[in-house]
C-alpha cells in the first residue's frame, strides 16, 4: 500500500533572474541542490530538491530566471520555467527586496503566477540588505504586484523567516503519497550534479561573456578500485578566444577550476575523485537543438 502523507506535493520557485531562487531552494531542502552565483541566469534546468519529513514530502522545483530570451538555450530555459508554474501545487514567487521597487521582470512573473490555478506565496528575499526603517515601505511596494495568498519577507542567505515560509507552504499542500524514496534529496543523476558543480566554478573565476558561453558535459564516469571515481568532462565554449581564457596561461585557469571542482564533487559524492577537464570549441552551441538535447538543456520545442 502506498504511504499516505499529511502534506505531499510540488512547489515551483519562480521569479526574475538573480533574485536568489537557488539559494532559497538549497536553504529549504537543507542540501546544496542548485549551484549559486552572483551572475544572472545561473540556473538553466528545472532542478528538483526534495525535502522529506516524517509525515511530509515537498518537491521544490528550482526554475531558470524568467526574462526575454536571446537564443534557443534561453528560450528553453524560459519555457521550462513557465511550464513549471502551471504544473505544481504551490507557486513561490521570489523577488529581490534589496531593490527599491519591482521591475518589469517582477511584474511579468507575477502575471504568470496570477494565471496559475494554485495557491501562491510572495517571497520578498534579501531583506537583510534593507535598512529596518525602510522595510515596511519595501514590503508594501512588492505586495502590490498581485493578489497572493501570503507574503513572507525573508532572507534565504541567512535563513530568516524560513520557518514561517515552510509553515505557509505545508498548510497549502494536499495530502498524498511520497513521490520519491525518503532518502532522496534530488532527482538529478550524478553526472548532472558533477557538471553543475564544475560550471559553478567557471562562473566564479571567469567574467564577461565566458560564463554564459560555457556548458559542461560529463563524458566518462568510471568507478575504480577502492570506490574511487574517474570523471572526464568536456567544457564547451563558442570561440577559440574563450578556450584560451579557460585554459589560462600555462594551464593555470583550468587547473584552478579543476581543483575547486574536485573538492566540491568529493564533498557531494562522499568519495575520492579524479577529475579530467577538456575544453572544446563548439560554435553557436546555444542555438543548436541537438547539442542542447545532448547537454540535457532542452525540454521541448515551442
Amino acid at each position: 500500500m502506498t504511504e499516505s502523507l499529511s502534506a505531499s506535493g510540488f512547489v515551483a520557485v519562480v521569479g526574475f533572474s538573480n533574485v536568489g531562487k537557488s539559494t532559497l531552494v538549497n536553504r529549504l531542502v537543507g542540501h546544496k541542490i542548485s549551484i549559486v552565483s552572483e551572475k544572472p541566469q545561473t540556473t538553466r534546468n528545472r532542478i528538483r530538491g526534495i525535502l522529506n519529513g516524517e509525515d511530509l514530502q515537498i518537491v521544490f522545483v528550482d526554475t531558470p530566471g524568467i526574462q526575454r530570451p536571446r537564443d534557443r538555450l534561453e528560450e528553453n530555459m524560459v519555457r521550462g520555467a513557465r511550464s513549471a508554474i502551471g504544473d505544481v501545487d504551490v507557486n513561490l514567487l521570489v523577488v529581490d527586496g534589496s531593490r527599491k521597487r519591482p521591475g518589469r521582470g517582477d511584474q511579468a512573473c507575477a502575471g504568470l503566477v496570477d494565471q496559475a490555478l494554485c495557491p501562491s506565496i510572495l517571497v520578498i528575499n534579501k531583506m537583510d540588505a534593507v535598512p529596518v526603517g525602510q522595510r515596511e515601505e519595501r514590503i508594501s511596494a512588492y505586495r502590490a504586484l498581485g493578489d497572493f495568498d501570503r507574503v513572507v519577507a525573508a532572507s534565504a542567505l541567512h535563513g530568516h523567516n524560513m520557518d514561517v515560509l515552510m509553515d505557509e507552504i505545508v498548510t497549502r499542500l494536499p495530502a498524498g503519497p511520497r513521490y520519491f524514496p525518503a532518502e532522496m534529496t534530488t532527482d538529478q543523476p550524478m553526472p548532472f550534479l558533477v557538471a553543475e558543480l564544475i560550471r559553478e566554478k567557471i562562473l566564479e573565476v571567469t567574467e564577461q561573456e565566458v560564463p554564459y558561453s560555457t556548458a559542461v558535459s560529463i563524458v566518462k564516469v568510471e568507478e575504480r578500485e577502492g570506490g574511487h571515481y574517474y570523471l572526464a568532462a568536456d567544457i564547451l565554449v563558442e570561440r577559440d578566444s574563450q578556450k584560451g581564457i579557460l585554459i589560462g596561461k600555462g594551464g593555470r585557469m583550468i587547473k584552478t577550476i579543476g581543483e575547486r571542482s574536485r573538492k566540491d564533487v568529493e564533498r557531494a559524492l562522499g568519495v575520492r575523485v579524479y577529475l579530467d577537464l577538456f575544453v572544446r570549441v563548439q560554435k553557436k552551441w546555444r542555438d543548436n537543438y541537438a547539442i542542447l538535447k545532448e547537454l540535457g538543456l532542452r525540454w521541448e520545442r515551442g
